[in-house]
């Protein structure tokens, strides 16, 4: 069996274009995760880097539609485009996934007018790395929160300190939700194991939160603690 067919027989088959240092990162742990990775980049010697740690890699021009479709790209179940360097090569590369046909394609952008154009061509699924990282560092700078996930509907997960006002009660006694809105999805303790939350968790000093909600109204519950 080739390794084309091979990779192709996978629902959760995904093609990576692009294995400089994003696309690579992706590659890597998506094959860590036990996925079936088909790389590709048109320089040599970064694919035969790769060769041995993918299903399979190929050395290839992204943006011309027969050779994707020779690679078996169309039979895949993803595409990602981590090709950051050469905005023309990343459109042209989407473009020419769309034409075979590829359903979920993931396309970084590496700027704004960048992910607009992406949106425009039909891409659903655009990764700003500027963007979603500046957001980030500015509500980790703080110190109120410790790790910050936003979704694009204006939801987002935080992890941040119990306030004060909770420690030594329950969940259901210190009803956070009632009068923050927030969702607690789960509390660490030091050198214990993360517990999902029930209304009967107690909440200890120095326990950290995991809270979930309307991206402002979780802000708002980090700057407390």
């Amino acid at each position: 069996m080739s390794a084309n067919l091979k990779i192709a027989q996978f629902h959760d088959s995904v093609a990576v274009i692009g294995l400089r240092r994003f696309g690579s990162a992706v590659a890597a742990s998506l094959v860590h995760l036990g996925h079936e990775v088909l790389g590709i980049d048109e320089d040599a010697d970064r694919v035969q880097q790769w060769s041995d740690r993918l299903t399979r890699a190929a050395q290839a021009d992204s943006t011309n539609v027969e050779a994707l479709r020779q690679l078996g790209v169309a039979d895949l179940a993803h595409a990602i485009v981590g090709i950051g360097g050469n905005i023309e090569a990343n459109v042209l590369t989407v473009l020419a996934l769309q034409e075979i046909g590829v359903k979920d394609i993931w396309a970084r952008a590496i700027s704004d007018k960048h992910e607009t154009i992406l949106k425009r061509l039909g891409v659903q699924n655009v990764i700003n790395l500027e963007a979603t990282m500046g957001e980030r560092v500015a509500h980790l700078v703080t110190g109120k929160m410790i790790d910050f996930i936003e979704f694009d509907d204006g939801f987002a997960i935080v992890k941040t300190r119990a306030p004060q006002e909770a420690i030594g009660k329950t969940l259901g006694q210190s009803m956070l939700r009632t009068k923050y809105g927030v969702t607690i999805v789960g509390v660490k303790s030091p050198n214990t194991d993360f517990t999902y939350a029930r209304p009967e968790t107690v909440v200890s000093a120095g326990d950290l939160l995991i809270v979930a909600g309307a991206t402002a109204v979780v802000e708002r519950f980090a700057a407390m603690t």
